[in-house]
């Protein structure tokens, strides 16, 4: 039987969190980026472990990596989303907490997804119906669960909408810190967290259109029956900017109001 598409994204996400495990704690080259932005020799080598073997049993799709930009077949109507290491600051402060993050999206919409723990030997993926998390090749449904309260603040730039919101600012919202706990991850990681009941909610600025960092995680979310939308409340793909994943319509409800609340006047 020929291998699913949900099944090589695991396999290759499986493949570059090997990569990401054996050069921890070893020696890192940097290479620069944008501003201060840099990659490592990982970050290249997982992507490209990735990109090979995908591309070997999908050779006729195009791929957007995080490293290398789009490949392969400019019109397939099939796009492999790849971002091979995201947390890359946290692994090079041997900080284990990183994400590898695999989508397909087929027509303009994602079919499959895989979102790779490499220290926990994790792997959340979705095929559209229902969300998994496989551990040692057993697989369990993922649970969103809004009960630990915790919510996750990326309080990474790019902020697109820094004129009206500023995650920061919640820090110092009494209503936002006495119905939650904010936590900082600093890797999208922290949406499958979300997806498996980890965490209650996840929330970012940026521009979720064709965004490596983060579709694998909106995918597994909404597969695994999380409120997901942007900042405003709109879809994530009609709005402008941003990223709101909660465990619960209720819970999403209740964020967008504090969200909502920085373009009251002070």
């Amino acid at each position: 039987m020929p291998e699913t598409d949900a099944e090589i994204a695991i396999r290759a996400a499986e493949a570059a969190s090997e990569v990401i495990r054996s050069a921890f704690g070893g020696p890192l080259t940097h290479y620069a980026k944008d501003a201060d932005d840099f990659a490592t020799q990982a970050d290249l080598t997982a992507e490209q472990t990735i990109l090979a073997m995908i591309g070997s049993a999908r050779p006729a799709d195009r791929f957007l990596a995080e490293e290398s930009g789009s490949t392969g077949a400019s019109g397939s109507e099939r796009t492999w989303l790849i971002d091979p290491l995201c947390g890359t600051r946290n692994f090079a402060a041997e900080v284990p907490h990183v994400a590898v993050n695999i989508a397909l999206r087929t027509a303009g919409r994602i079919t499959v997804a895989a979102v790779a723990d490499p220290f926990a030997a994790e792997v959340f993926w979705t095929s559209g119906q229902g969300a998994f998390v496989r551990h040692g090749g057993t697989d369990r449904p993922l649970s969103p669960k809004s009960g630990t309260r915790l919510v996750d603040l990326d309080l990474d730039p790019p902020s697109p909408n820094r004129d009206w919101f500023r995650p920061a600012r919640l820090l110092d919202d009494d209503l936002f810190t006495t119905e939650f706990h904010p936590r900082v991850l600093s890797t999208s990681l922290a949406l499958a967290w979300v997806a498996a009941g980890r965490r209650t909610a996840y929330l970012t600025d940026g521009d979720m259109t064709d965004n490596v960092h983060f579709s694998a995680g909106i995918a597994l979310c909404r597969a695994a029956g999380c409120a997901v939308s942007g900042l405003s409340g709109r879809a994530v793909e009609s709005a402008a900017h941003g990223l709101l994943a909660a465990a619960d319509p209720d819970t999403h409800t209740r964020l967008l109001e504090r969200i909502a609340a920085q373009r009251e006047p002070a």
